[in-house]
């Protein structure tokens, strides 16, 4: 088992803050304080020491990389765990693979409407998702219809969907492009097909970042990436766990779990729209890596951290570009 004592025993992530923001806050003191921050540097140091603490309890391995909108200028980092370790991402990187196909809409070489087909040799048996569970191929999908499926409930069928149009060399080469070279996805003999792949914190951290500034993709196809991972049916077992649907409105997030390792990124919007925090947690080496539910270590701690990072910034201002959220209303069929 790989481990950072340095994050294991809280010493990194506090430099970090003591280094950029100023000496950190014991983590008690600062959680124990009963308003919101209101400015982006003190609300950098409460989730450090968020972070610091769940992530401690937590053990194994952490690399993280965390940061505070700020609207005077850059964005003020709040966490940075060996945040240039490249790492295997797992479904973390289903966000990464989702823009080189939007990458692809947005040049007119594909369309959300078109179909795939569902065959039974493309299906991933036992794979995470709801291909594997429908019982009857081949079947027609569309494009959009995969990518809802692939960044909401992280189908793993629908990986291989999107290989069909966007092949691994090339999403490889569309993310380089873009600027995210660390950020890969992994060839197998078939072009086709491909295993997630790496990427680092930062770089993860980073293509969020361009996201929501709009310099990743399409107004169009940005709105249509982020609704899918601020939906209701979007990954809930962690930073969302124990959120009101209001707040849970407010994170675009994804997760990423495989082996012992338990990751999850995504991006925190104020009440506005505005993006005002990004995060980047990867984890692996805790107990029980068996558990891919929500009582794993790591998991548990996201789902600590989670509130305390959306009250930590909950009177901060972000930046840029407003995504505004369609109101979800239950239905009773009809």
């Amino acid at each position: 088992m790989r481990l950072n004592r340095r994050t294991a025993l809280g010493l990194g992530t506090v430099a970090t803050a003591g280094t950029v923001l100023g000496a950190a806050a014991p983590a008690s003191a600062a959680e124990a304080t009963e308003t919101s921050p209101t400015t982006p540097a003190r609300a950098a140091r409460r989730v450090a020491a968020v972070f610091t603490r769940h992530s401690t309890e937590a053990g194994g391995n952490w690399q993280a990389y965390v940061s505070v909108a700020d609207p005077a200028g850059a964005p003020v980092v709040a966490v940075q765990a060996d945040p240039d370790r490249r790492i295997e991402a797992y479904s973390v990187n289903k966000i990464a693979v989702a823009t080189a196909v939007l990458d692809k809409v947005d040049r007119g070489l594909l369309t959300l409407d078109q179909q795939v087909e569902v065959s039974a040799a493309i299906v991933v048996p036992g794979g995470d998702g709801i291909f594997s569970l429908d019982g009857a191929y081949p079947s027609m999908v569309t494009l959009g219809h995969v990518l809802a499926n692939l960044l909401t409930v992280s189908d793993d069928t629908a990986v291989r969907l999107c290989g069909l149009v966007a092949p691994a060399a090339e999403i490889n080469s569309i993310l380089v492009a873009k600027g995210f070279p660390n950020t890969q996805v992994e060839p197998v003999a078939n072009p086709n097909r491909f295993f997630l792949g790496t990427s680092t914190p930062r770089e993860t951290h980073d293509l969020l970042r361009a996201l929501v500034a709009g310099t990743l993709l399409s107004p169009a196809s940005t709105t249509y990436l982020l609704g899918l991972l601020r939906s209701p049916v979007a990954f809930t077992d962690g930073i969302r766990r124990t959120m009101s649907s209001d707040e849970r409105a407010r994170v675009a997030t994804k997760a990423g779990w495989f082996a012992d390792a338990r990751h999850e990124a995504g991006v925190i919007f104020d009440r506005s729209g505005a993006a005002v925090l990004t995060y980047a947690l990867f984890a692996d080496g805790q107990a029980n890596p068996e558990d891919f539910g929500a009582t794993h270590p790591a998991v548990q701690a996201r789902a600590a951290m989670g509130p305390k990072f959306l009250a930590a910034v909950d009177r901060i201002a972000g930046v840029g570009t407003t995504f505004r959220i369609t109101a979800r209303r239950p239905s009773n069929g009809g």
